[in-house]
């Protein structure tokens, strides 16, 4: 299985401008006019520019809105150097929105981008959080 994803922005130019300043993806491609296809990070993100106010889908009557915050799903972008990535990211625009916080063998800053996403850039001291307090899973 592969994992893409797909990024809704009001203005692609700026949204394609931020995300390779911020975060040294590169544009692939842009599809119809209004796909953007980034790729250097471990899954392909599509930018689809669609207007404020649109609909995602006929079933939802609330239209597109980029104020911050408008979907609970957010990205995290795994870096090597938390500050230096960290100051990309504002660089490009990135609003800082926490202090770092250091939790489980990781140092997470969260941001917003220009366009009201919320995402994490996290640096962890090995390849992923370390063991903490854990749980056992049952299926």
């Amino acid at each position: 299985m592969r994992f893409i994803l797909n990024i809704d922005v009001p203005d692609l130019v700026p949204a394609i401008r931020f995300y390779t300043d911020a975060f040294g993806l590169t544009l692939s491609r842009i599809i119809e006019d209004d796909v953007a296809e980034l790729t250097g990070a471990s899954s392909v993100i599509y930018l689809l520019q669609n207007v404020p106010g649109s609909r995602c889908a006929p079933s939802i009557p609330q239209g597109r809105d980029y104020a911050r915050h408008w979907t609970p799903v957010h990205m995290d972008f795994v870096v090597e150097d938390l500050q230096a990535a960290a100051g990309r990211a504002i660089g490009a625009g990135a609003v800082r929105e926490s202090e770092c916080v250091e939790w489980n063998g990781s140092k997470c800053i969260t941001f917003s981008d220009p366009f009201g996403h919320g995402f994490c850039l996290i640096e962890f001291e090995g390849d992923t959080y370390g063991m903490g307090e854990s749980k056992p899973v049952d299926p």
